[in-house]
């Protein structure tokens, strides 16, 4: 079992003030994984001091200076990818293909995508007689969700890095041992101390304590929309910034050509990658009316032909992260069969023969627009489908949501694919399996503000400083 008991404050691995610990649980064995200490207010004052008293250093090096410490970090990072995939599947379940592969390399896909934006992003303009400056915001409070947790750690870190922030990451109590590995990577690479501070605890009281802190200049937060809400209330006295990237309900919609059904195929998959627990997870599956049963016959085979099993295995889902989340995910599906949705795969209980660990059946509805299953976010492994009678229609339903983070469009048609990503009122928009690490990611509505990812992550860091009649 792990042992990750120390913090990392000020280049150093330190002991926290108080001894308090809990255990992270391994969803698949329903046994501790690691153990990890609880940190307290005193931590996050230690943490803050020393990411202000390492800000007017870091905060003036040079953009070559910040990215020989990211290709440094990249090296250790190459090293040691194998752990940090043998620690998600540990502390929430991802199956080792998808640990081994898109959870670590989302993370080196951050990296990468801050150095290329570093090497060339303009710091300063000049316009006439006005010089118009980025500079870093300051001390950065990280706050990250355990269900990618490379990829919304490295979103948040290396960015603010290169901008010449310094920083705080509070990981999720649920999975931080990923997070753990990622501060000895780090280490490793030399960055210098104080820039980077970690303290594992629970987010009642290390995110609020970094939230309404003084001396931290700007919240970044992914994960519930409640939470979110509570961490701008609590920096609202401080009037600092806050970056929020909340939940989401976002609709595929799956146009009435002969793709139809390898969209309805992939998009049923999709929904049951990393077990559901995806904020912008096409959980609306919109389809032309017109082909509905068709389209039930083959959600229904492609749900079905979902594996389910240990993440050591060679199995396509593992289980969801904890017994709360199972729980709340049950309840979900049960309020689905109260509403009068046609259940198609899946349903409630644990698949056949897997009694340990909090698996869930992979599971498909067809439903109204109107239904709660198709209006409140799951995040598990629940897909609702929900036809439409034209393209006015399909976006409408798309649009009919109070959440706006992703959304998902299959076909063929380029100029009707055109028009309707154009109407959606959600933040990303992949097309036909678009995907790209310089695209702005964010929501719309109630999914959150602010955007992460290439050069617009960057500008989440940074102020805006005019200069005028500034000598030539």
């Amino acid at each position: 079992m792990r042992e990750y008991l120390k913090f990392y404050i000020d280049g150093q691995w330190v002991d926290p003030v108080e001894a308090k610990s809990a255990d992270v649980i391994n969803p698949a064995t329903e046994q501790a994984a690691g153990r990890i200490s609880l940190g307290s207010v005193a931590d996050v004052d230690k943490a803050v001091a020393a990411a202000r008293k390492a800000f007017p250093a870091w905060s003036t090096t040079t953009r070559e200076e910040r990215l020989d410490v990211l290709r440094a970090i990249q090296v250790e990072y190459a090293k040691r990818q194998s752990d940090l995939a043998d620690a998600i599947m540990e502390e929430m379940g991802a199956p080792s293909a998808l640990a081994h592969g898109f959870h670590v390399g989302l993370g080196a896909g951050h990296l990468q995508t801050a150095i290329e934006v570093l090497e060339k992003f303009a710091f300063e303009e000049v316009r006439g007689a006005t010089v118009i400056r980025h500079e870093p915001i300051g001390v950065c409070g990280l706050i990250t969700p355990w269900n990618w947790p490379m990829n919304q750690t490295c979103v948040k870190v290396f960015p603010a890095l290169a901008t010449g922030c310094t920083m705080i990451l509070k990981p999720p109590q649920l999975a931080s041992l990923s997070a753990h590995i990622l501060g000895e990577i780090l280490d490793a690479a030399g960055v210098p101390a104080g820039v980077f501070n970690l303290i594992q605890g629970s987010g009642a009281v290390i995110g609020s304590a970094l939230s309404k802190h003084e001396d931290v200049d700007m919240i970044s937060f992914t994960g519930s929309e409640p939470v979110g809400v509570q961490i701008q209330k609590d920096a609202a006295d401080t009037v600092k910034r806050v970056g929020l990237e909340l939940g989401g309900k976002s609709a595929w919609i799956v146009l009435d050509d002969e793709k139809l059904a390898e969209g309805v195929s992939g998009a049923t998959a999709g929904m049951m990658g990393n077990s559901g627990q995806t904020c912008s997870a096409g959980s609306r599956l919109v389809v032309p009316r017109r082909r509905l049963d068709e389209v039930i016959e083959v959600a229904a085979a492609a749900a079905n032909g979902v594996t389910v099993g240990d993440p050591k295995g060679n199995f396509a889902m593992g289980p969801v992260v904890s017994k709360s989340q199972y729980n709340i995910i049950q309840e979900y599906i049960q309020k689905g069969l109260d509403e009068g949705a046609q259940l198609i795969a899946g349903g409630l209980g644990r698949p056949d023969g897997l009694d340990t660990g909090w698996y869930v059946r992979p599971t498909v509805f067809v439903g109204t627009n109107d239904m709660v299953i198709a209006r409140e976010e799951i995040f598990g492994p629940v897909l609702v489908i929900i036809p439409y009678d034209d393209a006015d229609d399909a976006v409408a339903i798309a649009n009919d949501s109070p959440f706006g983070l992703g959304g998902y469009i299959s076909g063929t048609d380029t100029a009707l694919i055109q028009s309707i990503a154009r109407r959606l009122r959600t933040g990303a928009i992949w097309i036909n399996g678009g995907f790209d690490f310089h695209a702005p990611f964010g929501g719309y509505k109630r999914s959150g503000n602010g955007r992460e990812w290439g050069d617009y992550g960057f500008r989440e860091y940074l102020e805006i400083k005019s200069m005028m009649g500034f000598p030539a």
